[in-house]
């Protein structure tokens, strides 16, 4: 469905272009401003034109929010909260211990050095074990 609707803003936006470019510059911005050879000329194309833009122009916006409603229904939740809680299944018998926030331990003195070690370690494929030394 969201592939069709991008289909059809995509020529709505087409359209669009073409039909602003096709009307006729009132201000004369760049010093063009209209000749007497203009193509559309009379004054009810220019009222089609204007009425073209405003459907084209409704159309964009209707599809742009369209979009946009259901480009966010695609994502998973956004938040912890919108998370159902992970249970762990109950053994007969046991009652379920509270859950306990794991808080990383600091370097003991070291200014987190410890910490950052760590996280590196993580990073770094493990090391080789050393080579026994050799007896005499």
């Amino acid at each position: 469905m969201q592939s069709v609707i991008l289909v059809v803003h995509l020529m709505i936006v087409l359209a669009l272009i073409v039909v602003v470019l096709l009307q006729r510059s009132e201000g004369g911005g760049l010093g063009m401003g209209g000749g007497g050879g203009n193509f559309m000329s009379s004054r009810g194309s220019g009222n089609v034109l204007t009425r073209a833009t405003a459907i084209l122009a409704t159309g964009f916006f209707i599809t742009s929010i369209t979009l946009a409603y259901l480009a966010t229904q695609a994502r998973g939740p956004r938040s912890l909260l919108d998370q159902p809680a992970a249970t762990a299944p109950a053994t007969p018998g046991v009652p379920a211990a509270p859950a306990t926030p794991q808080v990383p331990q600091s370097g003991g003195g070291q200014g987190g050095t410890g910490m950052l070690e760590g996280l590196r370690g993580l990073s770094q494929p493990p090391a080789a074990p050393a080579a026994p030394a050799p007896r005499p």
